[in-house]
């Protein structure tokens, strides 16, 4: 009877368990996943700009050069020389035109009329320098000389960085800001031509000049 009392109590107990509890096991496959690959970007290939053109004298330099030689240059003096350098000799041009401009005219008045330093003066011109005060004449030459070139002394590099006889690189050559009649035109092609008819009438003065001392050292007589 006992047996049967206590079997029926574990009976009772049971009803009150809960089932036991499924443990459920969840199995995680790890994966090595690779990222995935970027479209590969489009890159547009830019075409590297143009390396700057080379200073040229015939391009950059253009007055001067007119017909029928157009750039005369037959024993290449020109070759291989800097920007600064190639302005150097252009402005010495210039000035040696311009005084050669002035000595022709003069040249031939002063054999006729020559009223500075005592106007007794009549001899060629080649020569006319020897007739005057050299201690009048040499301090006048000295000054117009030193007011032309001690404004040149600025538009050099500096000698003492190896810059021997050349031009800052933005000068104009033969430019002293000198046109009190207002003569010089503001058009690039008009400035262009008057440049090209300085240097060409510059350089006939320039060898008229030479002739005629040549002719007076010949003969050893004026001109005329």
């Amino acid at each position: 009877m006992q047996k049967i009392v206590l079997a029926l109590a574990a009976a009772s107990a049971s009803a009150f368990v809960g089932p036991a509890a499924t443990r459920l096991a969840t199995k995680i496959n790890t994966a090595t996943i690779e990222p995935e690959t970027p479209e590969e970007e489009v890159v547009a290939e830019v075409a590297a700009p143009p390396a700057p053109r080379a200073w040229a004298i015939e391009q950059d330099m253009r007055a001067g050069i007119t017909g029928p030689f157009g750039f005369f240059d037959p024993l290449s003096l020109s070759a291989g020389k800097s920007e600064q350098r190639l302005k150097y000799f252009r402005e010495a041009e210039l000035k040696h035109a311009r005084v050669a401009m002035l000595a022709a005219a003069g040249f031939l008045v002063a054999e006729n009329f020559h009223p500075l330093f005592g106007g007794a003066i009549d001899v060629p011109s080649y020569v006319a320098y020897q007739q005057t005060p050299l201690q009048t004449f040499w301090p006048v030459v000295v000054l117009y000389v030193g007011i032309v070139e001690i404004f040149s002394v600025f538009t050099f590099e500096s000698p003492f960085e190896g810059n021997l006889w050349t031009l800052k690189s933005d000068r104009v050559p033969g430019d002293f800001e000198f046109d009190p009649a207002g003569l010089y035109p503001e058009d690039a092609a008009e400035q262009l031509d008057m440049q090209n008819k300085e240097l060409n009438n510059g350089r006939l003065a320039m060898i008229a000049m030479a002739g005629m001392v040549a002719q007076e050292l010949a003969s050893g007589a004026k001109l005329f």
